[in-house]
């Protein structure tokens, strides 16, 4: 066995066309069996070099790579990605951008098939996989018709059903709900004793402290800090957030959270906006009956539930990307068509990619902006200032989803829903995003966040609506 799973040497990678290399000489060893976690701002290198350990940079993304990055006795640069497909096991950040079929069984049996392996076996892989994952209730569905946490919890299951030697996962909690992370937390824990290695690169660091053996952070393309695991657990909720990094204990904001949920208990018919025995889905496919919810502007509603429950459904409803399936949407008591809905709303989509349109960042948020003159304060206040002149599209995740956050802010409409805002966002960034939204309550606009995360919630918003099964 080789003395090192992965072994990166004095690794400096810079992106096509691009003047500077955004990976800066990193140089880091992980050993067979262990667990590493890469943590670190937005936009601090965390996901490229992720994909210099499966091989997708340089030989995918294109560019300059110096130094040496090697997985195994693959090295990235010279080695085919196809030599990386039984050895590493990759989850992205976005899952869609890794499915490449329609139904889930056959998406679990896709990399099976590729290795030739024989139909009979591949049934009963795929089973053992689903059973290992607490997924059999996916099986055999649209994968286009699953919410973004379960397409997540599929895409975990793809990726380790050659049982490869490494696992890749970037920020794969970041659409999931509780009872998930509690599955996936079990299942890296069996794959670690099996002696897989295993990288993640994570924003919400709470649910890892039981199997992350050690902890590397990142800034600006470079390794710059490296804890084992009993010195990150010594870091108190004030040093790692003055690290522009979340809270590992959680206790007290699930006790914030628990007394927000009681708030809109008392449901009344004057808000602004309200729904009555409302009824959502698609087409014949029917997801919540009988909804009956409020929202009113000068405060942020947080809406929770399982993945699968339908607040992405919900918000597509409300905003008129969907027509309901029964029930009233009521706008100051009066019945709101979708068309209506479509003018007075903007939605913040869980997968950005589908709202960037132009070849800037300038340009993106000053797109149908009604409010122009805020330009320069929500740069400045969600740190894009420096990244204006950038395409949208050559930014991280995170970087993206700040964008879509300004164009929403600067649209002027009159319900703004975020569908999981902060899955992408570092603890620096989300603040940036909760201190916008606190000065934007102070207006008539209605802010709705659909959420998974407990410290999103339990800081900043002012009540929440949990959507049960």
């Amino acid at each position: 066995m080789t003395a090192q799973a992965i072994k990166s040497t004095k690794a400096s990678f810079q992106f096509l066309h691009t003047d500077n290399f955004f990976l800066k000489e990193i140089n880091l060893a992980v050993h067979p069996g262990e667990c590493v976690l890469i943590c670190g701002k937005s936009g601090s290198g965390k996901t490229t070099f992720s994909r210099l350990l499966n091989g997708l940079v340089p030989n995918y993304i294109e560019g300059e790579l110096t130094g040496e990055v090697k997985t195994y006795n693959l090295s990235a640069g010279k080695t085919s990605i196809k030599d990386y497909v039984q050895v590493v096991g990759s989850v992205f950040q976005n899952p869609k951008t890794q499915h490449f079929t329609a139904n889930t069984s056959s998406e679990l049996a896709l990399p099976l098939e590729n290795i030739g392996m024989a139909p009979e076996k591949i049934n009963k892989k795929v089973t053992e996989t689903a059973q290992k994952f607490h997924i059999e209730h996916l099986l055999d569905r649209d994968i286009f018709s699953l919410s973004g946490g379960e397409k997540q919890q599929i895409a975990m299951a793809s990726a380790t059903v050659l049982d490869p030697q490494v696992l890749v996962l970037d920020e794969v909690s970041s659409n999931l709900d509780q009872e998930a992370i509690s599955c996936l937390q079990e299942n890296i824990k069996q794959k670690k004793a099996d002696g897989t290695t295993i990288i993640l690169t994570e924003h919400r660091l709470a649910w890892t402290l039981n199997f992350v053996d050690r902890y590397v952070l990142f800034n600006s393309g470079q390794v710059i800090k490296e804890w084992t695991n009993a010195e990150f657990r010594a870091l108190s909720n004030n040093k790692l957030a003055d690290l522009g990094l979340r809270a590992t204990d959680l206790s007290s904001k699930k006790q914030a959270i628990e007394k927000k949920k009681q708030i809109h208990q008392d449901f009344k018919n004057d808000y602004l906006l309200h729904t009555e025995n409302l009824t959502i889905g698609y087409k014949k496919t029917t997801v919540q009956t009988n909804l009956g919810i409020g929202l009113d502007p000068n405060k942020i509603i947080g809406i929770t539930g399982k993945n699968g429950v339908g607040k992405t459904t919900l918000a597509n409803t409300l905003t008129g990307l969907l027509k309901p399936l029964g029930g009233k949407i009521l706008w100051q008591e009066k019945l709101i068509s979708a068309k209506e809905l479509r003018k007075k709303s903007f939605l913040v989509m869980q997968n950005t990619n589908y709202q960037l349109f132009s070849d800037s960042v300038n340009e993106e948020v000053s797109l149908n902006a009604k409010h122009p003159e805020w330009k320069e304060k929500v740069l400045e206040q969600l740190n894009l200032t420096a990244l204006a002149k950038r395409h949208p599209m050559s930014l991280s995740d995170g970087q993206k989803q700040r964008v879509a956050i300004a164009s929403a802010l600067l649209s002027g409409k009159k319900l703004l829903i975020f569908d999981e805002p902060t899955s992408g966002l570092d603890y620096t960034n989300m603040q940036r995003f909760g201190t916008l939204l606190r000065m934007l309550k102070q207006t008539d606009v209605i802010i709705a966040i659909i959420t998974h995360d407990v410290e999103l919630a339990a800081d900043w918003c002012d009540e929440i609506i949990p959507l049960k099964q």
